[in-house]
């Protein structure tokens, strides 16, 4: 197995981890290093790191019971025995599938090993024309939104917070990662400017609700500092904001219990909030391209999976069985 400390936050950590490569990968000095680098050189957002590691190592034990010593051994039936072999989602299997093959690509071009075993072997046909992220109707976003109380520094936080992911379909990665410049007037218009992942710059204008929301909370907690973040943690119990980012895991509460008092039951995630406002957007008239433009997808495709409107359509038919 590849040890939690091969995935460390820092790339630059990884160069002096040759001891905690798998067996399988460390055969020799030049194979231990060209597979540090392949997660220190090749991969820079930390969370496709720490997925792929996680695959190559889980490859790495399959490997050992059955026998196989070094990588250079590894041939197109042992990867496809393996993939066979994984009692998990079919998009889990492709992932794993798609990490041996980057790995063994870099192996291959590093001149460790003469071809790539993983190339040739198939993945699980799999295709998705809707998206699993729970959505909330219009009149639920704006009950939980309502229900916020604002009389609070971290109740306008949250309110601001939440209308920038329904309202610009924010990532919620992107959202906490914002500084107080992200906010900023042209053409007598807020803007918001999202560090998306890929290290994409993306600007939108503000809806007229967004635009108050989220100069509301700027000046009620003067945040006069441009460099810092916008949404920051709170301060313990004392109602007051700390100099330090929101997390995701504390975004993911903050949703949960504002969802509890406004007495939604779906059960919802930060990401809940994008695909809402993308279906809301369609629903009311928008273009699935501009959508796209406005979600900072690459493929219509994708932002097709957020697109709920048929759920609507489903349910009216559903209740023509009168019985």
């Amino acid at each position: 197995m590849v040890t939690p400390a091969l995935v460390p936050t820092a790339r630059a950590d990884l160069v002096e981890l040759h001891d905690q490569v798998p067996a399988l990968y460390a055969g020799s000095p030049a194979t231990a290093k060209r597979t540090v680098e392949f997660f220190a050189v090749s991969i820079r957002n930390p969370n496709t790191r720490k997925a792929y590691a996680r695959a190559a190592g889980d490859f790495a034990s399959w490997c050992e019971l059955h026998g196989i010593a070094d990588v250079s051994q590894v041939q197109p039936v042992h990867v496809a025995t393996y993939i066979e072999g994984l009692q998990i989602a079919a998009p889990s299997v492709k992932q794993r599938l798609a990490a041996l093959r980057m790995l063994f690509d870099w192996l291959v071009i590093g001149q460790v090993m003469p071809t790539n075993p993983a190339s040739s072997v198939r993945g699980p046909r799999h295709s998705v024309k809707k998206g699993k992220t729970p959505v909330l109707a219009a009149e639920e976003a704006r009950a939980l939104l309502d229900a916020i109380d604002t009389s609070t520094l971290i109740g306008l936080r949250d309110r601001a917070l939440i209308g920038l992911m329904v309202y610009t379909f924010a990532r919620v990665g992107a959202a906490i990662q914002m500084h107080v410049e992200d906010v900023y007037v042209q053409g007598r218009r807020t803007w918001v400017r999202l560090h998306e992942k890929g290290g994409k710059q993306h600007e939108m204008p503000c809806h007229h609700n967004l635009e108050a929301w989220l100069h509301e909370y700027i000046e009620g907690a003067q945040l006069g500092d441009a460099k810092g973040y916008l949404f920051r943690s709170a301060a313990g119990r004392t109602g007051r904001l700390s100099d330090t980012p929101m997390a995701q895991a504390d975004v993911f509460r903050m949703v949960g219990r504002r969802a509890d008092a406004a007495g939604i039951r779906t059960r919802i995630g930060c990401h809940s909030f994008r695909a809402t406002g993308i279906t809301e957007y369609l629903r009311n008239g928008g273009k699935l391209e501009i959508a796209q433009q406005m979600a900072n997808h690459e493929s219509a495709r994708t932002t097709g999976l957020y697109d709920r409107r048929t759920d609507q359509i489903n349910l009216d038919e559903v209740e023509r069985i009168v019985i």
